[in-house]
Formats: C-alpha cells, sequence, structure tokens
C-alpha cells in the first residue's frame, strides 16, 4: 500500500477538469474551493450523523467528541473563504459564463446539513428530483430525529420537563420556536454544577450554530466582494439570498434564554 493509493491520489487529482477555454488561470482555483469544501461538507455530516445517533443511544460524551470535531471544521470551512476572496470580479468574470446553471445552491451535502441540525424543508427534495442519490440522502435526513430532537429526548430520560408535544412533534418538519422550553433551559443555566452535562452540551450547540453563522456570513461578504448584488448561477438572488439565510437559527430556546438569565 503506497500514500497514493490509499488516498486515491489519480482519481482525486484527475477531478479537477476547468472547461473555459483557453482554459483561465483562476478556474482551478474555484474548483478545488468547491469541491474541499464539499470533502469538508462530507466529514461534518459524519460526526453529526453519529453524535445524533450517539445522543439517542444516552452516550453524551462521545457525543460531544463529535461535536468538538465539527466545530474545526467549521473553523477551516471559515478561513477557506479568504482564498476564494483573492478572485477579483474582473477575474471570475472572464470564467463565470462557462458554469451555466451551476450552483452552490445545488450543494446536497450543505442541504443534508441544515436538515440534521433542524432547518428541514420538504421542498428542496424537488431541487435534487434528478440526482438519486442525493434524493436518498435528504429524504433520510428529512425522516429522522434532528441532533436538537435527539438532544431533546436525552434531557427528558434524564428527568427535564421537555413538553409531550416536542418529544412527538413531526420530525419533518423545520424546527420552531417552543417557549415552553425556555424555563427548563434557563434552570440548567441557573445551576451549571448541579446540571454539567446538559449545561455543556448547550453551550457545544451554540458554538456550532455561531461558527455556522460566521460561516454563512463570511460567504456572503465573499459573495459581495466578487460579484456584488448580481443574480447568482443558477437563478438564485445571490447576495440577498444569504442575507436572508443569516436570519435562520437552529437552537432558537438556547439564545432565547440568555435573556431570562438574571444579572
Amino acid at each position: 500500500m503506497s500514500y497514493g493509493g490509499y488516498l486515491d491520489l489519480p482519481t482525486l487529482l484527475s477531478a479537477q477538469r476547468p472547461i473555459s477555454r483557453p482554459e483561465h488561470h483562476d478556474e482551478l482555483l474555484f474548483i478545488i474551493q468547491h469541491q474541499t469544501t464539499e470533502l469538508w461538507l462530507k466529514l461534518v455530516l459524519h460526526e453529526l450523523e453519529t453524535a445524533r445517533d450517539l445522543l439517542r443511544a444516552d452516550q453524551l460524551a462521545p457525543a460531544l467528541k463529535c461535536i468538538a470535531r465539527v466545530k474545526h471544521i467549521q473553523r477551516t470551512l471559515t478561513e477557506q473563504w479568504s482564498v476564494l476572496a483573492t478572485l477579483t470580479p474582473t477575474e471570475y468574470g472572464q470564467f463565470r459564463g462557462v458554469l451555466g446553471n451551476a450552483s452552490g445552491f445545488q450543494s446536497y451535502q450543505y442541504r443534508a446539513v441544515e436538515f440534521v441540525l433542524g432547518n428541514k424543508n420538504e421542498r428542496m427534495l424537488q431541487v435534487f428530483e434528478a440526482d438519486p442519490m442525493a434524493s436518498a440522502m435528504l429524504e433520510a435526513a428529512l425522516k429522522t430525529p434532528s441532533l436538537y430532537d435527539e438532544f431533546l429526548r436525552l434531557l427528558a430520560r434524564a428527568g427535564y420537563a421537555v413538553p409531550d408535544e416536542v418529544l412527538e412533534r413531526d420530525v419533518t418538519t423545520a424546527w420552531t420556536f417552543v417557549p415552553e422550553l425556555v424555563p427548563m433551559f434557563g434552570q440548567i443555566y441557573a445551576n451549571p454544577e448541579e446540571h454539567w452535562a446538559a449545561y455543556e452540551t448547550c453551550e457545544e450547540l451554540v458554538d456550532l450554530e455561531d461558527n455556522f453563522q460566521l460561516w454563512r456570513f463570511r460567504h456572503l461578504k465573499t459573495v459581495e466582494r466578487i460579484i456584488g448584488s448580481k443574480t447568482g448561477t443558477g437563478g438564485s438572488s445571490g447576495a440577498t439570498f444569504l442575507k436572508r439565510a443569516l436570519e435562520l437559527t437552529f437552537f432558537p430556546e438556547l439564545y432565547a434564554v440568555r435573556t431570562e438569565i438574571p444579572g
């Protein structure tokens, strides 16, 4: 077994195929940026799905280890935008036309990550109807409880006052704010020493969301830097769409409880 053979480098390094003619120098950067993002998203999904399954099995400590790894990946993904930001509007404009309808909006792995974190939208499956593998992945993620669902179920099994309607909710729908959960989280935050495991997990989830928002924001600023307010490839609204995405939240009660904490 060689290094190149183990990593299948011939396949990996032949997957960058610029289509601009004559080949534009910066198209290779654009391809590698997005391919590496997809590789990291594959690992993020692997870790989040494992963390979700571990929570279901009441194995909190190894679940937190998976989440900690995701946080490091998120930092790498956020920093990676600085490489793409070296692409100037003029340079991008010289090969943008060859991308056709291809758009990051069509990343099924990104959509699966959002589903695992609770931002579910069944209509998104229509975008991937032509791709059986992507459709199957997203349908499975849609029908499976999210990471947050499993955390709340773990808390309920541990004796915390999680409302029955939360435990019995339709997991194929997007998570929406449940005000009845805020007092429960308030008790955890009021006495972290007594509720350390739950308290630590809450903060890890907040870290996860903070990092996700930083990634979204860096994505937005990179897009604005390169194409301004132009429509994105594939017909998306570009920066406008990304600004709306900043308003999305995965764990709203974990932010709401902060307003209720005395001091």
